[in-house]
């Protein structure tokens, strides 16, 4: 059963910042800010050796023609996502070693328990940022909100412990009704209780191209100067590499579609100027050879364009927060 809470229910806005749009004003005049996304999750599936009634039927090889089997391991599902972890993460993060670009993780805590080299790689080594992906890659709608607050903050402190870096970023892409509108709260009460840091932005939106504020309902009856707000960091579908695995999606496995695909999304944005571009990733889908090589190839375009910052998405919403600071009622902020 759906449990709802009013107060952390997030309004829909139709308007955005139309026609004229906004110009996030990237640091030394980029056009555009280019945000890698490695969701890292292997490990983290579902598995019959972790309890759960079935094995993974979601997000690998055999896309919808894999199924799932019920009460029983699938060796064809677990070793496509270990493959990711294996390989798949080591060719995708010396592509990036390559270029000199530090990404962010999408981290699911269960999957960085299980391969403690690559946190030990991303935090020490490669300076890459780790997000908040969860404690496990599973459903977690019908908790209730006492349920809900205590995911979000074991999920963090468990990160913490595996990877040595505590979240300031969020993208679950699952959660309850309540999950996205409570995070500031949530992060809030642990900062209180531990002393971590408070909620930096959250990505769980696919509305729009560049950051944006939003005004948090429980918040309304403030003074405007105790009003904190939510940044959100959009994320896409588009541009992710899952469409080679579901419908409709790239057409077939081969790489050459999705790298004109990323080439013509980067184009319009950075004719555009001002805005951001998101780079979905999977580690045991794009860091399949052939893909891979498509992803370098992308890569190798942005580089040679004048005026393209990749980078984190904890460090553009650090220069979204600095430049345009929470103003209640504007979705841009600003003094």
């Amino acid at each position: 059963m759906v449990h709802t809470e009013p107060q952390y229910q997030l309004p829909r806005d139709f308007e955005g910042f139309g026609y004229e749009s906004h110009n996030c004003q990237w640091p030394n005049n980029a056009r555009i800010a280019v945000s890698f996304v490695l969701n890292y999750e292997e490990g983290g599936e579902r598995s019959v050796l972790d309890g759960d009634p079935h094995s993974e039927p979601y997000l690998w090889e055999k896309g919808s023609a894999g199924g799932a089997r019920e009460g029983a391991r699938y060796l064809n599902a677990e070793q496509d996502f270990e493959y990711g972890s294996r390989v798949g993460v080591w060719r995708l993060m010396k592509l990036f070693e390559e270029f000199g670009w530090r990404i962010t993780i999408y981290a699911v805590a269960r999957a960085m328990e299980l391969n403690p080299k690559f946190g030990e790689y991303c935090v020490q080594k490669a300076g890459h940022e780790i997000a908040n992906h969860g404690l496990r890659w599973l459903e977690f709608w019908d908790y209730d909100i006492k349920q809900d607050f205590q995911y979000v903050k074991d999920s963090c402190n468990k990160l913490k412990e595996v990877t040595g870096e505590f979240p300031v970023g969020v993208y679950f892409g699952r959660g309850t009704p309540n999950t996205h509108g409570a995070l500031p709260q949530i992060f809030k009460e642990m900062h209180k209780e531990q002393g971590t840091p408070k909620l930096l932005y959250s990505s769980e939106c696919y509305n729009d191209d560049v950051p944006y504020w939003m005004d948090l309902p429980y918040e309304e009856e403030l003074p405007d100067a105790e009003e904190e707000g939510l940044l959100l960091v959009p994320y896409n579908y588009d541009c992710n590499d899952a469409k080679f695995h579901i419908a409709p999606g790239f057409v077939t496995s081969a790489g050459q579609l999705y790298e004109q695909y990323l080439k013509s999304t980067f184009d319009c944005l950075y004719r555009e100027g001002g805005k951001m571009m998101n780079i979905p990733l999977h580690s045991r889908i794009t860091g399949k050879a052939g893909r891979s090589e498509a992803l370098r190839n992308f890569c190798k375009y942005i580089s040679e364009k004048e005026g393209v910052w990749v980078t984190t998405r904890r460090d553009i919403a650090k220069h979204y927060r600095e430049k345009f600071p929470y103003r209640p009622g504007s979705r841009r902020g600003g003094d």
